[in-house]
């Protein structure tokens, strides 16, 4: 056994510790798959994770460990510029629930040179977990890469389009998490935003419309509020 492998499990044996059975019934009400949890929130994990960042061994040990909770730690602690494109393919196909689904995308895949190729190649995939980590990465690159052109942004409209009748929860939601951050990202990008919603109103599934009122909804709140701020500051 390596010394990451006794790390991690040593660590595995910590979160497990500090878990309880009414942390993992919070847990599932809020649609988190509680199999291999231990029923630990976000905030014990912070610590761990500022004391072992950029540990790319121990953070192979952790996912190796099963738990739900190192698993997020893993995501915290890796090093993106180590993280290839086999070790990302093999952790998107152990997905099994939305949040360590996000915090993959969030922690980790967003901040990899591969963040654009995977966006795009698990938004197609048919696994429910991959194609959630899709659309939950092309969110997160709205929100967190600031200063790419956003005509970059543009290829991942089709993609939309093309999985929005996916009826799979959680699924869905991604779908219409990446629509809406795309379209709050810039005027040029909500206009693309509001005629592709348009559109998956023509398309007549339940699941495509329900994503395109949601979005048009946020999308025009945002717009307002941009038109108060510029009516605020032109008075100002």
């Amino acid at each position: 056994m390596t010394q990451a492998e006794i790390q991690a499990q040593e660590l595995a044996r910590r979160i497990r510790s500090m878990g309880s059975e009414r942390n993992r019934a919070g847990m599932a009400r809020f649609g988190i798959n509680t199999a291999r949890a231990a029923g630990v929130g976000m905030a014990p994990l912070r610590p761990l994770a500022r004391a072992h960042r950029g540990d790319h061994a121990l953070a192979l040990a952790l996912w190796d460990a099963g738990l739900h909770e190192a698993r997020i730690l893993a995501c915290m602690i890796d090093d993106p510029r180590q993280a290839d494109r086999e070790q990302l393919e093999r952790w998107a196909l152990d997905l099994d629930s939305w949040d360590l689904t996000d915090q993959l995308c969030n922690k980790l895949v967003a901040r990899s040179p591969l963040a654009w190729e995977l966006a795009s190649v698990w938004a197609a995939r048919e696994e429910e977990f991959v194609r959630r980590a899709g659309f939950s990465l092309i969110a997160q690159l709205a929100v967190h890469h600031k200063k790419v052109p956003d005509e970059e942004f543009l290829r991942f409209f089709a993609l939309i389009e093309a999985h929005a009748c996916d009826a799979r929860n959680f699924v869905k939601k991604a779908v219409n998490w990446a629509l809406r951050q795309l379209g709050k990202r810039s005027s040029f990008l909500r206009g693309h935003a509001e005629a592709t919603a348009d559109r998956l109103l023509a398309q007549g599934s339940a699941p495509a419309r329900w994503i395109a009122r949601d979005a048009l909804r946020e999308l025009a709140f945002a717009r307002s509020g941009s038109r108060r701020e510029k009516k605020v500051s032109a008075v100002s």
